[in-house]
């Protein structure tokens, strides 16, 4: 390589470094977003159910919302095979037989469930059910794995008290504590 060469890279590479060095200290490349604006996308809960919405939700009503929103991808009664079986699997996670992953067996929060069916279903239409119609579903979802009564009804206070069988299989979560 020439010494030209070599001085010609070298004054690209200073250049270079230079406008993105004032480019990172110019005013005015943006501002910080309103709370109005991040509440849409800041829509997450946790397993200890900060940020619950109101509303609630029977099985019997989850049932219906099942029947017409859910049942074409996770089967009836949420036997669907074999990535989007939703019921079952309880007792399949040790021991030498593949696990079955459900909401029964494997989910060790319900806040979580309701957080996912809220963003995320159903697949087609995601974000298109009412606070309403997830906790119901939820409530559906939760009765068919037998972890909640047919007359229980679940909303922010009693969605959190769910105790899932598999809780204790993942470790502790933690807000920055």
């Amino acid at each position: 390589m020439s010494m030209c060469s070599a001085l010609l890279i070298a004054g690209s590479f200073l250049a270079t470094t230079l406008a993105i060095a004032s480019a990172a200290e110019s005013p005015n490349l943006g501002r910080v977003a309103t709370p109005e604006e991040i509440a849409p996308w800041d829509a997450s809960i946790g397993p200890d159910g900060v940020g619950l919405p109101p509303g609630s939700g029977t099985p019997k009503q989850g049932e219906a919302i099942y029947a017409a929103r859910c049942v074409a991808c996770h089967g009836e009664k949420g036997a669907g095979k074999p990535n989007d079986q939703l019921v079952g699997g309880q007792g399949t996670l040790p021991g030498d037989r593949p696990p079955v992953k459900t909401v029964g067996s494997f989910w060790p929060y319900a806040t979580t469930v309701f957080d996912y069916v809220r963003r995320a279903m159903p697949y087609d239409e995601s974000k298109s059910l009412s606070n309403d119609e997830v906790y119901a579903v939820v409530a559906y979802i939760l009765n068919l794995n037998g972890i909640i009564a047919d007359n229980d009804t679940i909303d922010q206070q009693t969605l959190r008290k769910v105790k899932m069988p598999n809780r204790d299989g993942f470790v502790m979560f933690s807000r920055g504590k």
